[in-house]
């Protein structure tokens, strides 16, 4: 089975590699839970106990559900939606992360609970709330890290669909193929005012207010439950596309809600955050223009300069230097946890803005981390991963 890539999209994913990356991930988190617990220990506070995770299959919310379960020792709860293989056809790389993931827990004696369903509806919310009084789980972490290009909204019946579109003006920039190298130029038209409100519908704090909404008034929050969602900042190179066109609206949105989330947690001690976390390969970051070559282009600045870090390490370091540390949780002015400072810092940018700019088609692979950027897509879809025989038959169940 060999990976089918058409315009920088992987349209398969390889089951036994997805399981080894979950195992890898699931081995470094492992690892670190030693640290995790002296961590606790010196802040004087406990690991989390019970774990919700909403977009658990992969990335930020993945690597998440890892660290509160095999660093934490946490029983979880995930809730994603995810295409279940057929005899001929494989599911998405999510289903088997999560089914590796299970099967993990099932071996260590950690519980875990996984529900293919789609995260926005009411019923979803209903199925996750029975699971946990039946379980006797009161959930002292929620992480929301849902990615979705639509949403129906509830109370409407309405399907809403988000855009990565620039505001007022065109936006042109420069992206490359993940096979190829091949380097090319994509002008991209603003987004009308419907659609950025559309796009906030989808991906700005809503949905995440109605889950811990639902969650508190059937009493299946901890006392000091902490709340977390993702969000990204991102350099001047970016910012026509992402933190300034119709996505940052939306994550505008979503660092907002957190203040009116912590009002309503406050009572019993709860509160929430909204970690800006480190640029890394997505589905997404592969076909936005710009975008993608800044994220190569970084790639190599940090890792000459041994920052470099992928979602695992990201999310262990959430846990460990911000969760846990001493006295309060640290954020910057705004109160958001700020896990992009490595690749904020004046040199990396500095570094990385160089290496942005003199990329071409000819000398790319020498001046950004091609080769970096394409074994991280690959191993999102289970590919390239070690120890895997990818000449070897595939069963895709």
């Amino acid at each position: 089975m060999k990976p089918m890539i058409r315009g920088n999209i992987c349209l398969n994913a390889h089951p036994e590699g997805c399981a080894a990356m979950v195992e890898n991930w699931i081995a470094r988190a492992k690892a670190d839970a030693p640290a995790m617990t002296a961590a606790a220990l010196a802040a004087g506070r406990p690991l989390p106990r019970a774990t919700l995770v909403l977009g658990c299959s992969t990335g930020y919310g993945l690597a998440s559900r890892i660290a509160a379960a095999f660093g934490c020792g946490a029983a979880t709860v995930g809730v994603s939606l995810e295409r279940e293989p057929s005899d001929k056809k494989a599911g998405t790389p999510g289903w088997y992360d999560n089914r590796a993931f299970d099967a993990a827990c099932a071996r260590d004696g950690l519980f875990s609970a996984t529900i293919d369903a789609d995260a926005f509806a009411d019923a979803t919310r209903a199925a996750v709330v029975a699971l946990a009084r039946e379980r006797g789980l009161v959930f002292d972490q929620v992480v929301y890290s849902l990615a979705s290009p639509v949403r129906v909204d509830p109370a409407t019946g309405v399907m809403h669909r988000s855009v990565l579109k620039p505001l007022g003006e065109p936006f042109t920039g420069r992206t490359f193929d993940v096979v190829d190298g091949r380097m090319s130029e994509v002008t991209i038209q603003p987004a009308t005012d419907e659609e950025v409100e559309a796009t906030v519908k989808v991906m700005g704090g809503e949905d995440w207010q109605l889950w811990i909404g639902a969650l508190s008034e059937a009493g299946v929050l901890a006392p000091g439950c902490v709340t977390l969602a993702y969000s990204y900042v991102g350099p001047a190179h970016t910012a026509g596309i992402y933190r300034g066109g119709s996505i940052g609206r939306a994550k505008e949105h979503l660092e907002r809600t957190a203040a009116a989330i912590s009002d309503r947690l406050a009572a019993s001690g709860g509160q929430a955050f909204v970690a800006v976390n480190k640029a890394v390969v997505t589905r997404a970051s592969a076909v936005i223009p710009v975008v993608s070559l800044y994220v190569a282009a970084l790639f190599k600045t940090m890792k000459e300069l041994g920052l470099h870090e992928d979602c695992q390490d990201q999310m262990l370091r959430l846990y460990r230097e911000r969760l846990l540390a001493p006295s309060a949780v640290p954020t910057d002015e705004e109160g958001r946890i700020r896990l992009d400072d490595l690749e904020m810092r004046a040199d990396v940018q500095e570094a990385t803005a160089r290496r942005f700019s003199a990329a071409t088609e000819e000398n790319l692979a020498e001046t950004v981390d091609l080769d970096g950027f394409r074994h991280d897509f690959l191993e999102a879809h289970g590919f390239e991963v070690p120890g895997v025989d990818y000449d070897a038959d595939v069963a895709f169940r």
